[in-house]
């Protein structure tokens, strides 16, 4: 089970247009997450701090938040901070007329900014297990990730330039759990995961990843580590901080270069159920029984994150690695938000009618239809928790709802296809996908639009 996203770069014509309208609406100047307007960002060159979003105001891309101005009621959130996404080699220096790698570093000097929020995205058979993101560099192309891709984006983070920078760098996404999730003889497994657990080179390229990026000084690594309805069962669980682990001592490579994980990226998973918890019971059942559930050990991701944590420092990562969730699309909120538990006749009827996340199947990950917003950006939320995070860029597409031709190598899964009626991966269930969605990481403006109206909470 997984999701997946890739960043497209946005018309600087729209960000001109547009920015005038953000800057308004903020006085001026970006909010930052855990800071007011106005607030000091300045932060001592390659101090390390403990949680690299404190007290630090957060860079705002201004392509994204063109778009987002753009959109009927959009300037309520165009000030957010969102991921910047380098999902090609091109994307490093900036593909046509959308911003490279550099220009957004220049940009958040020029913001004032303190931290900015980078996904390094473009392993070798990327996103193994669906079709929409799969990337440029076929499985065996590992050489050409490192000389490439990481080790430009490493040279351009260390110049001194942006030393005074907190760089959040979040690593590849939909990599590492698979190779857990989809291989072998599991009815969920894919030959392409097969095939790039047969050759490590997933595990190398994020270890190569990890060690490059972790030698700059102001960079603060942060490994994916899916979310609790991909990773939550008994069978996922300790195998997956395995293989983070592996990957992060790979060909010399040491803890000390992951700062943190970032889970739900990219996905819809409720942060709270508010309505259950994993030890309820129902007439002598437990909610763990309940087919939304099905034996998971975590219902939500706020849940999940702090429980996967305390297993990574277990398995051998650091005690004071923190953890990032990403709640940009999983607010579920609008009318079909439930008020209240659902009914006790059965443990299937309480769950389903009190669960926040109205998905089809917990392993559905593609545009989903009835979503909206979740907790804007913040700082140190919760116990063990670095921050809430729009890492996925509200407004973007997953994957295309029908094939289109491209030169980004992304192709068609029918997981964003409104007609698929599922696989191993989602149970056979619908894909609840909306229809009419553009390649992933353009602009879909019939998303952003219901996950404004479905916002919770509300804007």
């Amino acid at each position: 089970m997984s999701r997946t996203h890739t960043r497209h770069g946005r018309s600087r014509a729209l960000f001109l247009a547009a920015l005038a309208t953000v800057l308004a609406t903020t006085g001026g100047t970006a909010l930052a997450v855990g800071d007011s307007p106005g607030s000091s960002t300045s932060l001592a060159a390659a101090a390390r701090v403990d949680n690299p979003y404190a007290g630090a105001k957060p860079y705002v891309n201004p392509e994204w938040s063109a778009n987002a101005a753009a959109e009927p009621g959009g300037s309520a959130i165009a000030n957010q901070p969102t991921g910047i996404w380098l999902d090609r080699i091109a994307a490093i220096e900036g593909a046509g007329d959308s911003m490279g790698l550099r220009d957004h570093l220049d940009e958040a000097l020029k913001q004032g900014a303190g931290v900015i929020q980078l996904v390094i995205y473009n392993l070798p058979g990327r996103d193994c297990s669906a079709l929409a993101s799969n990337g440029e560099l076929g499985p065996t192309e590992i050489g050409k990730y490192q000389t490439d891709y990481i080790d430009p984006i490493a040279a351009t983070l260390a110049d001194s330039k942006y030393a005074n920078l907190r760089i959040v760098t979040t690593v590849e996404i939909d990599s590492l759990p698979n190779l857990v999730t989809n291989t072998g003889s599991r009815p969920t497994a894919t030959p392409e995961c097969d095939v790039m657990k047969a050759n490590g080179n997933y595990v190398k390229g994020v270890g190569y990843a990890l060690r490059k990026l972790g030698a700059v000084p102001n960079v603060y690594n942060y490994v994916d580590a899916g979310h609790h309805g991909w990773i939550g069962w008994d069978d996922n669980f300790a195998a997956s901080a395995q293989v983070m682990y592996q990957a992060a001592t790979t060909d010399g490579g040491s803890v000390d270069n992951v700062h943190g994980f970032i889970t739900n990226t990219a996905n819809y998973s409720a942060l709270k159920e508010n309505n259950f918890k994993i030890g309820d019971n129902v007439n002598g059942r437990s909610v763990r029984e309940s087919k939304w559930v099905d034996w998971n050990r975590s219902v939500d991701e706020l849940s999940y994150a702090q429980s996967f944590r305390n297993q990574l420092v277990s398995t051998g990562f650091k005690s004071d690695i923190g953890m990032l969730i990403d709640t940009s699309r999983n607010g579920w909120g609008g009318a079909a938000r439930p008020t209240g538990p659902g009914p006790t006749t059965d443990v299937n009827t309480y769950v389903e009618g009190g669960r926040y996340d109205r998905r089809i199947h917990i392993g559905n990950w593609c545009n989903q239809s009835g979503a909206g917003l979740g907790e804007r950006p913040k700082t140190a939320p919760e116990a063990g928790i670095d921050a809430y995070v729009w890492i996925k860029p509200p407004g973007e597409s997953d994957g295309s709802s029908k094939e289109i031709p491209n030169d980004e190598g992304k192709g068609f899964d029918r997981m964003c296809d409104p007609t698929y009626q599922g696989n191993p991966r989602n149970g056979f269930n619908p894909s609840g996908a909306l229809a009419d969605a553009p390649v992933s990481g353009k602009w879909f403006s019939a998303q952003f639009r219901e996950l404004l109206k479905n916002a919770y909470p509300a804007l």
